[in-house]
């Protein structure tokens, strides 16, 4: 009997198998398709909801003023234009402003991920003096909001000095405020934007690896060192990998430690929180026109500038997605 012919009779026994298993195939294949139907529409519900917002910030930034106020213009724009663009780049001044943020993000994510990943391997492998206590205050990183702290940290830094030494020789104490060098020195003291995540998810994942492969390294000869470089760091490429990307997004996006210790750096994330300022004063000193530019327009401006913080972001994830997508999958945190 032919393939053919196999699958034709399999077709047309379809009721006669449904009647001898007394309905439960029918059953099961309306259930299947209701199933289908069902998760179809969750995801499209679910991808709708992410995608929409930023559908919709798209759309606006390039329409004119005159499309914003015109209720015929709802998500494809009559007037297309690309001004919006122009005017954001140039409020925020936006090839210096993502150098300079194309730079922090990187050293401080790859500063923040050595740090975090020595640490991690520490509580996960090694027994010292008040361990549990340690790993309670990375705990307490993690739960306990920067804000809190934000008063002593500005202090610190203000007056920075190491046990009196600087204001010996110098006669003051350092103030570090308006440079990169207080947010550098945080991330290597594991005090970074959520350094105490990244250190309690390098544990846990260090943890799960078997200790046996350390000890067989050790008997053909490894230090603790060259264990760790040759047989733990490579296994560990996955948690890395997630660590690093939220590393480098979070300090894409951040302004609270980027208008606290980075003044005077021009960044992305602090250029879009003025940009609304800069237009109403643009419109006041350039268009010569009283009260600012209206709502619905300087609303355009900041959902382009947006478009243009993110869209680094976005072509990033499409270059890393199936390293992202794999470590996830494969670092799972289990205690």
């Amino acid at each position: 009997m032919t393939k053919a012919r196999a699958a034709k009779r399999m077709k047309g026994s379809f009721w006669e198998r449904n009647k001898l298993s007394e309905g439960y195939l029918l059953k099961k294949t309306i259930y299947d398709f209701v199933y289908k139907i069902a998760r179809a529409a969750l995801l499209f519900g679910m991808c709708f909801l992410i995608l929409q917002p930023i559908l919709m910030k798209i759309s606006v930034s390039f329409m004119e003023e005159r499309d914003l106020y015109n209720p015929m213009v709802i998500s494809i724009p009559e007037h297309f234009t690309t001004a919006n663009y122009q005017l954001t780049a140039q409020f925020m001044s936006y090839g210096k402003s993502l150098v300079n943020t194309l730079i922090v993000s990187l050293t401080i994510a790859l500063l923040q991920i050595t740090v975090s990943t020595l640490v991690g391997y520490g509580f996960a492998r090694f027994n010292f003096p008040l361990k549990k206590f340690w790993f309670a205050c990375v705990i307490l990183v993690i739960v306990i909001p920067p804000q809190t702290i934000s008063t002593s940290l500005h202090l610190h830094f203000r007056y920075f000095d190491i046990f009196g030494i600087f204001k010996a020789l110098t006669g003051e104490a350092l103030n570090l405020r308006g440079s990169v060098l207080p947010y550098y020195l945080m991330s290597a003291g594991c005090m970074g934007l959520k350094s105490g995540l990244y250190i309690y998810m390098i544990r846990q994942f260090f943890r799960n690896i078997p200790k046996e492969l350390e000890e067989a390294a050790y008997v053909d000869g490894c230090g603790t060192l060259k264990t760790f470089v040759r047989i733990m760091l490579p296994d560990a490429k996955p948690i890395l990998t997630s660590c690093f990307l939220f590393s480098f997004v979070w300090q894409w996006t951040d302004n609270f430690y980027s208008k606290m210790f980075l003044g005077n750096i021009s960044l992305l994330a602090k250029e879009l929180a003025v940009v609304a300022d800069r237009m109403d004063a643009w419109v006041v000193n350039t268009l010569k026109i009283p009260g600012g530019a209206s709502v619905g327009y300087t609303n355009c401006i900041v959902s382009t500038g947006t478009l243009m913080v993110i869209v680094p972001l976005l072509i990033l994830y499409l270059f890393a997605q199936k390293g992202f997508v794999e470590s996830i999958s494969s670092s799972g945190i289990k205690m």
